[in-house]
């Protein structure tokens, strides 16, 4: 039976193709799996469907019509094109979507996406970095890291990354290693760098009681431009501990107050309860192990 587009039957197309390769039903039986007269069947309602013949039957086998012949070759080259675009798509690498913030990407995932393409090659893990809140179905997205407090909706499953532990860090030659801990006094006299969370005056609190001079600052609208103007020296900066681990450990900040602002907005990986993926577990089971050891 035709679809309806009109297409002939693919059984019938697969029966001639076979059997135009060997010119033979009986080969082409061998090739499919089946026997000699449903190949024969096949081929007949074919032509039955095309209102043309396309074999003649001679004595010792099968000769092409004019009609056949381009018939033939056209079909072999449309299935020659199905198995390419098939072995194409299984041997492409499973995809992974993960969203994150731009700041847990350039100073957390980054510089240890290295270590995960090393040991899993066969995933295609694609970063979409964006402060919003991402869709799982409308934006493609397989797994999320966000900040918030449990519960997130009994469909996501959240496994906590890190807690937030908001600490102050500057570049070490703007304190001295005699005074590298700063009093109230002494910070109401330093660049403060500030973005969008606004954590200043709840850590200044926290340390001070808050006794401290907010006028002198720069503004930046994401936490990365502001661990970048640290770095840089511009000032001292807020920012998770987990973010500026590295550059602590290597010396290219330091911690000059030893106070630590626990505001409960933790970091989770989220990720929907059905339907994801072994790419994505894998991703996952990734990203905990690599939080678990403390990288």
């Amino acid at each position: 039976m035709s679809n309806e587009n009109g297409l002939p039957p693919l059984n019938g197309l697969r029966a001639f193709a076979a059997a135009g390769r060997h010119l033979s039903f009986r080969a082409a039986a061998d090739d499919l799996g089946v026997t000699q007269g449903a190949v024969a069947q096949q081929v007949r309602g074919l032509e039955e469907h095309l209102d043309l013949r396309l074999f003649l039957r001679e004595p010792r086998g099968l000769v092409f019509t004019e009609e056949g012949r381009a018939y033939h070759a056209a079909v072999s080259r449309a299935f020659s094109q199905l198995w390419e675009a098939t072995a194409a798509l299984r041997s492409a690498p499973s995809r992974v979507t993960i969203s994150v913030t731009p700041t847990f990407a350039s100073k957390w995932l980054i510089p240890r996406l290295a270590e995960f393409t090393q040991a899993h090659p066969d995933i295609d893990l694609r970063i979409t970095a964006t402060e919003r809140v991402s869709s799982f179905h409308a934006d493609g997205i397989d797994l999320a890291v966000r900040q918030g407090r449990p519960p997130f909706g009994a469909s996501l499953r959240a496994d906590l990354l890190f807690p937030q532990e908001v600490v102050a860090v500057c570049a070490p030659y703007l304190v001295t290693a005699q005074d590298r801990t700063l009093d109230a006094a002494a910070l109401s006299s330093m660049m403060l760098l500030h973005d969008t969370h606004d954590l200043w005056p709840k850590f200044i609190e926290v340390a001070f009681g808050g006794e401290v001079d907010l006028s002198r600052g720069l503004r930046f609208n994401q936490t990365t431009l502001a661990l970048d103007a640290a770095l840089a020296g511009q000032g001292i900066a807020l920012a998770s501990r987990f973010l500026v681990q590295r550059d602590l450990k290597a010396g290219r900040l330091v911690q000059p107050i030893d106070s630590v602002l626990e505001g409960g907005l933790d970091f989770y990986l989220l990720m929907p309860r059905q339907s994801a993926s072994d790419a994505s577990l894998i991703v996952r089971d990734w990203l905990l192990g690599m939080t678990s050891e403390g990288a």
